[in-house]
């Protein structure tokens, strides 16, 4: 194995230093006190599994975690379908343009992420943009109330909100593609649909599929949006956890919650790996 370089060594110390740190250590710390008891102390010799199994015996977790799984899976559904014309667009169609969509596309970054939540409250709202356009058409029933404060509302803000983070893996994906590929096949008779479902969209399901996986798991855990748009029937497993550090001062308690939903995740991804690995080799298996 090539050896590194001191200078190598030190540029990449403090890179090293802030996941030590800043990652394993407060993952470590999280799981330490998840085994601990409410007594106000965070570092004790004795341990518990009280936290777990309050969870497992708790519905309302049960619930939650459920309602979160759901909301978080159609907005990041909903993200990559979204996601991927536009990212089509701008790797075979923007041209010399490509750079200027790619910066519209990060643009929403450049703001505070509550500000974008809130300008969806302010476009949903009962006297909102929608509702006042709904007004004005004289659609029957308008204003609705129903636009806010519901799954579909977090959905909805989720979606555009994480929108970047689906469409540059996929353009990533698209870009490594040889258009060589989809011509030969235009060559030897094939439809435009014909080669998309059998050249592009397989070569660039792993942008897809990563796109999916880095919406999914913040939405996951996302309580800010829940929280404004989505109100009390529509909060997710991150508001519960929030509540356990800050409003009912049981640290332990939403520790064990956390450690539970990245366990979770952890396991839904090696399963869902083995999945698409045992898939492909089946795959390759009935076509050989």
């Amino acid at each position: 194995m090539e050896r590194r370089s001191p200078f190598e060594r030190v540029i990449n110390f403090p890179a090293g230093l802030v996941a030590v740190t800043g990652i394993l250590f407060a993952l470590a710390l999280l799981l330490v006190l998840s085994f601990r008891n409410n007594d106000g102390q965070i570092l004790a010799l004795s341990f518990t599994t009280d936290n777990y199994t309050s969870l497992v015996q708790d519905p309302l977790f049960a619930r939650i975690l459920l309602r979160s799984l759901i909301i978080a899976g159609l907005a990041s559904l909903a993200t990559v379908v979204l996601a991927y014309p536009v990212a089509y667009y701008i790797t075979f169609r923007a041209g010399d343009r490509r750079a200027l969509w790619l910066i519209l596309v990060t643009l929403p970054f450049w703001t505070s992420y509550l500000l974008r939540v809130f300008a969806w409250k302010t476009i949903l709202g009962y006297n909102g943009i929608l509702n006042s356009a709904f007004v004005a058409l004289h659609i029957p029933g308008a204003p609705f109330e129903t636009l806010l404060y519901n799954p579909g509302a977090v959905v909805v803000t989720l979606a555009h909100a994480y929108a970047a983070f689906a469409i540059l893996p996929i353009f990533v994906s698209l870009s490594a593609i040889d258009t060589r590929l989809s011509e030969a096949g235009l060559d030897l008779g094939a439809r435009p649909w014909t080669v998309f479902r059998r050249i592009i969209f397989p070569l660039s399901f792993p942008g897809v599929a990563a796109s999916f996986i880095l919406v999914f798991v913040p939405t996951l855990g996302d309580y800010a949006t829940p929280l404004l748009v989505g109100g009390n029937s529509s909060l997710m497993v991150g508001n519960l956890i929030e509540d356990q550090f800050s409003s009912l001062d049981d640290w332990p308690g939403g520790a064990a919650m956390a450690v539970a939903v990245m366990a979770f995740l952890a396991i839904a991804f090696f399963v869902g790996r083995g999945a698409w690995r045992g898939w492909r080799r089946w795959q390759s298996g009935a076509l050989a």
